[in-house]
């Protein structure tokens, strides 16, 4: 019941995944990642959050996406009812849709990216997804973006969008995570979220924050200039 994407930047080292549903809080249900093991979007009509956690576990250790994938489903007995997709820290991909997905559900990958989605309007939701990524310019979080855009341009869920969610990580620069959790326009508060979250007082102040890269970062932020820090 939900279209994502995941995908690895070669350009920046990151890695980021985005997805929407016409159900509630897709990002906590279907987006995990971290830089040391890369992404992971688990979902489906009864979707396993063990599978999005267990995935990343063993691409951390070296396992490959496809690999990955592989192993998680097959020990499920109720692998039918769900879908994975695997980003590994290599840009590999990997992606598994149960036999009783809601049509329409498949799956569509290009070099570093992986489209996944269930209960679709129609196969072409899958294939916007992918070009509105593939073809957008920009920075990479902003490219995401699009590909949902696109997605919902082309139909997106069938019973329409609720909910969506934004997460890229790096070594280099703190994690965004974003999440709209129930919205009748869900796509257009994602977009102000991360507008928010990367510009002005707050997009400053995450610069200074520690890092994988750079984990003793303390340089000193003023109070003065720092309306928005969490405390």
């Amino acid at each position: 019941m939900t279209i994502s994407i995941l995908a690895f930047d070669e350009k920046t080292g990151a890695y980021g995944g985005a997805a929407t549903t016409g159900s509630l809080c897709v990002g906590g249900w279907v987006l995990r990642g971290d830089p040391e093991s890369g992404m992971s979007a688990s979902q489906g009509s009864l979707p396993s959050t063990m599978w999005g956690n267990e995935v990343l576990a063993l691409m951390r250790g070296g396992t490959g996406a496809a690999e990955a994938v592989q192993q998680i489903t097959s020990a499920d007995t109720g692998r039918a009812e769900r879908q994975l997709a695997a980003l590994d820290p290599e840009g590999g991909t990997g992606h598994f849709t149960g036999a009783n997905s809601i049509p329409v559900a498949d799956a569509r990958t290009a070099r570093h990216v992986v489209v996944t989605g269930n209960l679709l309007a129609s196969a072409g939701v899958l294939d916007a997804c992918l070009d509105g990524f593939l073809n957008a310019t920009g920075p990479f979080d902003t490219r995401l973006l699009a590909a949902l855009d696109a997605a919902a341009r082309a139909g997106g869920d069938s019973r329409g969008l609720l909910s969506a969610a934004l997460l890229v990580v790096s070594r280099a620069q703190p994690p965004i995570t974003l999440r709209i959790d129930h919205s009748e326009t869900p796509l257009a508060d994602l977009r102000s979220l991360h507008q928010r979250a990367t510009s002005g007082l707050y997009g400053d102040w995450v610069t200074y924050v520690p890092t994988l890269d750079d984990p003793q970062r303390s340089v000193p932020f003023t109070a003065t200039n720092d309306p928005v820090t969490p405390r």
